[in-house]
């Protein structure tokens, strides 16, 4: 091996900023170091040993290039150049220029990629591929070079192209069209185990091709309100024809049975899994329908990458809540949280739990919630299955963000409701029955005929009804007003129908406590008759006294103030 590093530039420092002048009688110079230490990655090494954070790790013919990039644009003087007459032997620039020569022009060897290599450097063999030019099929090649030719193709598959224009590179398009589906029936048919260090390289091409920037969303490009979701048209991305085939290959491979995720880890690692839960932001649903097959499947078999997943998707949803109210993936994340939760063991961890407290719960208050209200739904009645305590909480938090003028998640808001109080024990029902049951009155008494037929569902449950039961001497007295003013006046005859059979099954239950409370019903309104009877007549004081002074001040001729004492 042979090390590479620059040195600082001390001229004006040495010079005193030029006051005296560069002695070159002295070259070359020679810098001495105590103790020195390089640390690194041998070339066959693992990809888990990992190089220091200032350098990328790449193969050694892109940390080639790398270097002479630097050079050519950041090195002030190089002593291998200079003319002179004691120029000393330097390192061989000639060995780096021919390496970096011998990268590929297009794809896989392009800065910045942060994919990891595999081990041994799969394709520094072969030679680089400038043209897309069609390979033969691997039915037509023997065995033992499947898997030669299968690096090979992955060559092709990296280059990318414009597909914003359709008539440009309309051949080479084409053939990296057939080129990945190749080889994703090559995955599929398991016409030869790939091995690790293949592996490598066909994630790397995986990344290069659907690791990108996503393009402004809509509500970036129609101003800071962006208008309403629901009316935005579907967007597709330009390169899904390429983009669709990758994923499949992904998607295959991941589920394959010959998959080992021994090895598999190496490159499907962290920064893979992170790169991929960013992408939930494109705006092509058929894309987000894919990143949820593989981020599901991945969550199943790499169980090393279930924390990293789960943390993730919670800061997506905290800056989706906190910052910018505005994520085109939020009802495929909550999908996965939905399936991820129904898998968790009783009892619950407290990280779970604050996840419901701090995530799950805050996202019913954002406006367009009924885009993703059916899995966040979901997701909160699974933890409460898992935890009947928990009841309680989520029952306190809807109360907390309830919508005063937006019927439709009034509605939303009912049926998670109920679910909730479907898994909800006499205890927990207790702690809460008070409020909840205020804010279930005012909804019977909704004029929306949708959301008070939604109330007084509640009462087709055996289970409410039973814990209404058991409650009924303090349910009862508060929902009651409700019911006779739907029974006098509700304009909708289905709403009236449905709070008739309501105070049915109350006079069932126990219908000496539905008198008195109509007898408490009756006193309340007389007392609230008399309180109105005394407000008329206090306002109706005060006419008569300001009229009186009115008069006083026309008869004087002047203003009330002149007779102040």
């Amino acid at each position: 091996m042979w090390l590479c590093g620059s040195i600082w530039n001390a001229s004006s420092w040495a010079t005193e900023d030029g006051k005296y002048k560069d002695d070159y009688n002295y070259q070359p110079f020679v810098a001495k170091f105590t103790n020195f230490e390089a640390g690194g990655c041998s070339a066959y090494s693992s990809s888990q040993c990992l190089s220091v954070s200032a350098y990328p790790f790449r193969s050694g013919r892109q940390q080639y290039r790398a270097v002479r990039w630097v050079q050519r644009y950041h090195m002030a003087y190089d002593y291998c150049n200079l003319q002179g007459p004691k120029k000393e032997p330097c390192l061989n620039t000639r060995r780096m220029e021919l390496a970096s020569a011998d990268a590929p022009v297009n794809g896989p060897s392009a800065p910045g990629m942060g994919q990891v290599q595999s081990p041994g450097d799969a394709l520094s063999n072969f030679p680089p591929m400038t043209t897309v030019e069609p390979l033969r099929s691997f039915k037509d090649v023997s065995k033992s070079e499947r898997q030669v030719l299968f690096l090979r193709k992955l060559q092709i598959c990296c280059f990318q192209f414009d597909f914003t224009d359709n008539l440009k590179s309309v051949r080479q398009k084409e053939i990296k069209r057939q080129t990945l589906l190749e080889i994703v029936d090559f995955i599929q048919t398991g016409m030869g185990k790939i091995p690790e260090k293949s592996l490598g390289e066909m994630i790397k091409m995986v990344g290069i091709n659907i690791f990108r920037s996503l393009p402004p969303g809509y509500h970036e490009t129609t101003g800071p309100e962006g208008g309403d979701p629901e009316d935005e048209e579907n967007y597709s991305e330009p390169a899904w024809q390429h983009l669709q085939i990758v994923y499949e290959l992904l998607l295959r491979y991941v589920v394959s049975s010959d998959t080992e995720t021994k090895f598999a880890k190496r490159y499907i690692d962290h920064t893979f899994v992170l790169k991929l839960l960013d992408l939930f932001d494109s705006e092509d649903s058929r894309e987000r329908e894919y990143l949820k097959m593989v981020v599901h499947r991945i969550y199943g078999k790499f169980v090393v990458h279930r924390p990293c997943i789960r943390k993730t998707i919670s800061n997506i949803l905290y800056r989706f809540i906190y910052e910018t109210q505005r994520h085109s993936g939020v009802g495929e994340l909550l999908e996965i949280l939905g399936s991820i939760i129904n898998g968790f063991t009783v009892p619950i961890k407290e990280e779970h739990k604050l996840f419901l407290v701090r995530t799950l719960i805050p996202m019913h208050k954002l406006k367009h919630v009924a885009l993703y209200h059916h899995h966040l739904s979901y997701c909160v009645v699974q933890l409460v299955d898992k935890d009947y305590k928990l009841a309680d909480a989520v029952v306190r938090g809807l109360l907390k963000y309830w919508p005063l003028v937006n019927c439709q998640k009034e509605v939303l808001f009912l049926g998670e409701v109920e679910e909730v109080l479907e898994e909800m024990q006499s205890a927990e029902f207790q702690r809460c029955m008070v409020p909840l049951f205020r804010q279930i009155a005012r909804c019977v008494n909704s004029p929306n005929f949708q959301v008070a037929e939604r109330a007084l569902f509640f009462w087709n449950s055996e289970h409410i009804v039973g814990l209404i039961s058991e409650n009924r001497q303090v349910v009862l007295p508060i929902i009651l007003g409700a019911m006779e003013k739907n029974i006098q006046s509700h304009w909708n005859t289905e709403v009236h129908g449905l709070t008739v059979n309501v105070k049915k099954m109350f006079l069932e239950m126990d219908p000496d406590l539905v008198d008195e409370c109509e007898r408490r019903l009756q006193d309340k309104e007389v007392r609230a008759g008399e309180a109105e009877e005394q407000r008329e007549m206090a306002w109706k004081k005060l006419e008569e006294a300001a009229a009186e002074r009115e008069r006083g001040r026309l008869t004087y001729g002047g203003s009330p103030s002149r007779f102040r004492m």
